[in-house]
Formats: C-alpha cells, structure tokens, sequence
C-alpha cells in the first residue's frame, strides 16, 4: 500500500498550524472540551506585499451548552466582536468526517446512492463516515472505502479537506481518493442501507454541473480529482 506524504497523519496542533500559518492557536476552556482553536487577535494589520488577506476574529467570552445529541452538541456562545461589541452565535460541534473517492484503472469511480432523512430524498454521494472522537480521518476514510464499496486500496491520495457549513457549524470533512483497488467484503452498519454503483469519472464529472449531484463533499472531491487528473499532477 503506497500512501502519499500528505496523507500520513498529522496531529492536532499541525493540522491547524497548516489552515493558518501566520498564528498559534490557544485554547478556550469551551473549545478545549470539543477539540477546536480560538485563534487570538491579530497584533496589527498585515504588512504591505504579505499574500494574506486581513484577518478578522471574533473572541469566545461565554459559552453554554444547550443541547448534546447522540452525533451533535449545540452550544450558545457569547462573542467579543472586533469591534468591542458582543454577539450571540449558536454552534453546531461535530467530530467532522471522512470521504474517499474510489478510482478504477478503466475511468470509473464507485459512488454510492442512499436516502437522507434530512433531506427527504436518494442522494448521489462518496463513500463516507462521520468521524468518533478523536478517530484518525486516515484510518475512518479506508474503513467507509470497505464498507460502503466493498473494496481495499494500494494507494490513497488525499484531496484536502472541506468545511461544509461555516456559518455555524465545526464539522470538517477530509477526503482521500484511491487507487489500485481489489475485492473485499462489503459490511454496512445496522441502520445503513445503500447501493455501491461504478459510473465513468467524466459522467460523474457532468453529473455535478448539472446540478444532479448535490452533496458538498461529493461535488468537491469529483472537482478536484478530475483537475488533478487532467493537470496531470496525480
């Protein structure tokens, strides 16, 4: 099994070193008890000819948990704006996900087609999993590649990660595609129920511009593997 450098797992404090460069992260007694970063303020605006854009923050002064679900916890948060004001924010705290994106040598990719139940209606998706506390995402990716399309891999490419939902929401989705795919047993968890199908990477391709696939982490890691693949770069 080859996995590429990027791929190998990096711990907490690297990974947020790597999303923001210029800071290091301190820890809010709230976001300590959900495994997330504050970042402080900025010391002063950004030099002129740094690539970075102005950075903006808001502060964490108070937060109340409101409700914990079996997969959520919802807290209501007090925030010190950068303007000295304060603000309420409720926040969605999610242990993020995994997707994988399987490539096969003749062009297809297994997709799998399952019902939502937020959605009320069979989406087109990646195989993929929500992540346990403190799971490796690594590790949670090839797993859903098994279970969900019944197959191992040689190599895993990873394809970044996303945040689906900023607004309110911590979930942070990692994707992984993989090649040199062989047989195994397909095994779905107790309440799972979908369908593994192969379908051409560039009808999949298409599929996403028209509108028919409609998952975020889907739409980005067809995106993206598609562009690395035609520039060549994997």
């Amino acid at each position: 099994m080859t996995v590429r450098p990027a791929a190998v797992k990096l711990d907490a404090e690297k990974r947020r070193k790597a999303v923001f460069p210029p800071f290091q992260p301190v820890f809010h007694p709230r976001t300590a008890l959900f495994g997330r970063a504050v970042l402080p303020a900025p010391a002063g605006r950004i030099q002129k000819g740094d690539t970075h854009m102005e950075t903006h923050f808001e502060k964490t002064l108070e937060s109340q948990v409101i409700y914990q679900g079996r997969v959520i916890t919802v807290t209501r948060d007090t925030a010190l704006l950068e303007d000295g004001t304060t603000a309420l924010r409720d926040v969605v705290h999610h242990h993020g996900g995994a997707c994988i994106l399987p490539y096969y040598e003749d062009g297809t990719i297994c997709m799998v087609r399952q019902f939502r139940y937020a959605m009320q209606q069979e989406l087109w998706e990646l195989p993929a999993g929500k992540l346990e506390a403190g799971e490796d995402p690594f590790e949670a990716a090839k797993r859903e590649l098994t279970e969900e399309c019944g197959v191992y891999a040689d190599e895993y490419i990873p394809l970044g990660q996303i945040y689906p939902t900023v607004g309110y929401d911590t979930e942070i989705i990692y994707i992984w595609a993989a090649r040199g795919l062989h047989p195994a047993a397909m095994h779905l968890d107790a309440d799972e129920f979908l369908t593994p199908e192969r379908i051409p990477l560039a009808q999949a391709y298409e599929m996403v511009l028209s509108g028919e696939i409609k998952d975020a982490k889907t739409v980005a890691g067809i995106l993206k593997f598609k562009a690395l693949l035609d520039d060549k770069k994997i």
